[in-house]
Parts: structure tokens; C-alpha cells; sequence
């Protein structure tokens, strides 16, 4: 099957409040398609730099704006879809297939990232016309 832009989507997750602070869980199978096997998260990224820039083959990702806002662009080799991410109980999921550019970083932005699998460079797609080929393949 094909990747598309279309399979990556918004998940809302549950917001506890407490007049101390509120509180979102995330259960890997449970609330998300898959496991965590890694998180990692950017931060202090400088205004106008463009982060991500690549695929993966085999790669699921839930990517979350842990602090302030970002907007992730998607594209699976037809389409292009920008999504904003601003809220700390919202993670955009993307599927496997799918090239990904990080931009618009507002000031003391935080993007954290729970992944499938861990580091593994050879999952990796970073040639925007290897992706193409490998979509159109």
C-alpha cells in the first residue's frame, strides 16, 4: 500500500485539569498505532530553520508540541499537507512513507517525538528524489 498524507492524523488525547497544572498520558498500543520503543524531542531551534527533511521506511512517529508551536509539513510524493501543532495534549501521527519537514518554530518551542523503533540510519530516507523515486517506485 501506498503511504498518504491522508493515513497521518491528529490525535486528541485526554487532558486531566487540576488547578496545580493539568496532565495528558499517552498508553503506546493502547491511544497510538504502535509501541515506543524511543522519544526525543528539539528544542532551541532558531527562528527560519527548517528541521526533519527526510522519510522513513519503516519508521512510525507521534509528534507532539510538548511547548509553544510548529507547523509539520507532510508529503507522500502527490500531496502536501501543512499541519499546525500547538497544544501539549495533540500529536500529529505519522505513518511510515512519508516525507516531513519541521518549520515555523515559535520561541522556546519544545517538539517531542515517541517513535516505533529505535535509531536506525538505514531506515532513513534523506534525498528528496530518492523519496520520490521510492514513492513512484
Amino acid at each position: 500500500m501506498r503511504a498518504s498524507v491522508y493515513n497521518c492524523n491528529v490525535i486528541e488525547f485526554k487532558k486531566i485539569h487540576n488547578r496545580a497544572g493539568n496532565i495528558t498520558s499517552i498508553n503506546g498500543a493502547l491511544e497510538i498505532p504502535f509501541d515506543i520503543q524511543r522519544v526525543y524531542y528539539l528544542y532551541d531551534v532558531p527562528g527560519g530553520e527548517i528541521r526533519g527533511g527526510h522519510a522513513h521506511y519503516g519508521l512510525k512517529q507521534l509528534i507532539i508540541a510538548a511547548s509553544g508551536s510548529f507547523d509539520v509539513v507532510i508529503d507522500d510524493g502527490h500531496i502536501k499537507k501543512t499541519i499546525t501543532l500547538n497544544r501539549p495534549n495533540f500529536g500529529l501521527y505519522i505513518t511510515p512513507g512519508i516525507w516531513r519537514d519541521l518549520v515555523n518554530f515559535s520561541s522556546g518551542a519544545v517538539l517531542l517525538v515517541l517513535a516505533s523503533n529505535k535509531y536506525d540510519e538505514k531506515d532513513y530516507i534523506r534525498d528528496y528524489q530518492d523519496f520520490l523515486e521510492y514513492t513512484y517506485g
